[in-house]
């Protein structure tokens, strides 16, 4: 089962998304396919920032969501979340609190986190990540 982090949806919303992306997506059944809340807080963050908020909302709510199954944050998640961060800030490799929190939520469930940052995640100890980008 796999964890989308929020650079994997986004591309799939690109005027070229990544070819190989589409094939893989299409190749996993939809009850193995997960985003985060913290992915959804950041395409809403994103849409209100551009020029067409109302056209990546309704994308966000119309095709987006009905598509994937959402997880949350939750206590597991941030069990975790603290244990990395501490870990990671202690070693000097600090990454943001978003990216630690979707770690977390892959970590906490079981999940492969699915990014293009595949270097940037490599550090997290326990937590597998493909790219799919390549």
């Amino acid at each position: 089962m796999y964890l989308f982090d929020t650079d994997i949806i986004t591309n799939i919303f690109k005027k070229q998304p990544f070819p190989g992306l589409l094939t893989r997506l299409a190749e996993i059944p939809r009850n193995q396919q997960h985003i985060s809340t913290v992915t959804v807080s950041e395409i809403v963050y994103g849409a209100y920032k551009s020029d067409r908020p109302d056209y990546h909302l309704a994308n966000l709510q119309n095709i987006l969501l009905p598509a994937v199954n959402i997880l949350g944050f939750d206590s597991k998640a941030a069990y975790a979340c603290g244990r990395i961060r501490a870990e990671l800030e202690k070693a000097g490799t600090p990454l943001a609190l978003a990216d630690l929190e979707i770690a977390a939520i892959a970590l906490a469930n079981k999940l492969v986190l699915v990014t293009g940052n595949s270097r940037h995640f490599a550090r997290i100890p326990g937590l597998t990540v493909q790219n799919w980008l390549l």
